[in-house]
């Protein structure tokens, strides 16, 4: 015999509403962003050694994704492109969007 079991949601339309509005005010604080192609550690003194001509070797692959970091946490990754003679970015991953903003609040609360 089957028996019917109904949940309570766990998340109230209002509380949902809430969140959406609080991070609508948001949306015109600015924000920095950057495209990390790699990380390499060196001493002071092979810092100190470098100059024009220098080659800094990185931990990335040629070809392989580059990360966009906002405010340091990367939300996303793609590949460098040349447009009109300036770099972008084509996005090929986006972190997804309940992530990002769980990242915040726990930023926000520490």
């Amino acid at each position: 015999m089957s028996q019917e079991i109904e949940f309570q949601a766990l998340e109230s339309t209002a509380v949902a509403d809430q969140r959406a509005a609080d991070l609508h005010r948001l949306e015109d604080v600015p924000v920095e962003l950057a495209v990390e192609i790699g990380r390499t550690r060196m001493t002071i003194g092979e810092t100190l050694a470098l100059g024009p001509g220098s080659i800094v070797s990185l931990s990335r692959l040629a070809g392989e994704p580059v990360d966009l970091l906002v405010n340091g946490k990367r939300i996303a990754r793609g590949e460098v492109v040349v447009i009109d003679e300036e770099f972008g970015l084509r996005l090929t991953e986006v972190v997804s969007p309940a992530r990002r903003l769980r990242e915040a609040e726990n930023s926000l609360e520490q």
